[in-house]
């Protein structure tokens, strides 16, 4: 269980593009930590220097600062490199829907550039990073490949552009792709900040300097909520998964449930305070339920997530006491 027996070649390299945001800079973490070669692509947007700042002396650690919406960025950070984890979008389902054109930019162009960047220069695979977003609004649990709604936010619709594109390059260029459809992923260095903060960093904040959390909704909504730890399993097995993966987009979750109004009194206990949320109101373009079968991911990755909700909240509990 888990990624630490994992094992490449010596001296691979790894391209990870957001590699200064939440999950980027964990998977370059993990990457050096097995001893492996990481270039980090970052324009610093949304990601933060000081999540990389960790690993600015290991020799094995390279930042470039650039954008994929830079194709020539693309080509340079890609040169010589045996695997690309594609971390690098704008997330938030609100903030898509206020900023469309930006979104398609971003998370449609800028992933094809990498795509291209990647054929170009005879990357083994690209990983990249899709959403449960794609399931829109499908109504049955739990969500499983191949079944999907219609699209709720122009955030789902950049994902879903680029299974498309990936299964394309797959197809008809040779470049081997795998999706990845991250559930609520969570953990260690996600951002607690801002209008579009994710909801588990967010309540820890605002429950550890008193301040009373807002609830967006009535709280009965539930999500599959997903430590890092389980996500950079999936994505390093990914790189190794057998041909017949490639072009194909995979569930990278738990396969729980878990609803935000027990989440957020399981948190009020755990940090030792009495509080009672604000109900605000929902948010446009949510999902209401979600729920993974990983059974595809199980079955071609070898994805085994040993993680749960209760593990993985208990850590980043513990490292957000240590870190705000």
């Amino acid at each position: 269980m888990g990624y630490e027996n994992v094992r490449f070649p010596e001296n691979t390299t790894f391209l990870v593009t957001g590699g200064a945001g939440f999950i980027g800079s964990n998977l370059c973490e993990a990457i050096l930590k097995l001893g492996y070669k990481v270039r980090c692509l970052d324009d610093l947007s949304t990601g933060k220097q000081k999540n990389v700042d960790l690993f600015i002396d290991d020799p094995n650690y390279t930042f470039f600062k650039g954008d994929i919406k830079d194709f020539a960025a693309c080509l340079q950070a890609t040169e010589g490199v045996d695997y690309v984890l594609n971390q690098a979008a704008w997330g938030s389902v609100p903030r898509s829907i206020e900023m469309p054109l930006f979104y398609c930019a971003n998370n449609i162009q800028g992933t094809l550039n990498m795509m291209e960047a990647s054929r170009r220069n005879g990357v083994k695979r690209f990983v990249y990073a899709s959403s449960s977003s794609v399931y829109g609004d499908e109504p049955n649990l739990p969500k499983t490949e191949g079944r999907e709604g219609n699209l709720l936010s122009p955030y789902a619709l950049t994902k879903r552009c680029d299974e498309e594109w990936a299964k394309q390059y797959t197809m008809h260029y040779g470049l081997e792709t795998v999706g990845l459809r991250y559930f609520n992923v969570f953990g260690r260095r996600q951002d607690p900040d801002g209008a579009y903060a994710a909801v588990i960093p967010k309540f820890i904040k605002q429950l550890l300097h008193g301040e009373r959390p807002t609830i967006n909704g009535d709280g009965r909504q539930s999500r599959d909520f997903t430590y890092i730890e389980n996500v950079i399993e999936a994505n390093l097995k990914a790189c190794l998964a057998p041909k017949k993966a490639a072009g194909e987009a995979f569930n990278i979750a738990y396969g729980g449930r878990e609803y935000l109004n027990d989440i957020y009194y399981g948190l009020t206990k755990a940090l030792g305070v009495d509080v009672e949320p604000i109900y605000g109101p929902d948010r446009r373009g949510d999902i209401k339920h979600s729920n993974a079968d990983v059974s595809k991911a199980r079955r071609l990755l070898g994805y085994d997530p040993s993680w749960s909700f209760a593990r993985g909240i208990e850590e980043a509990i513990e490292w957000y006491r240590e870190n705000l």
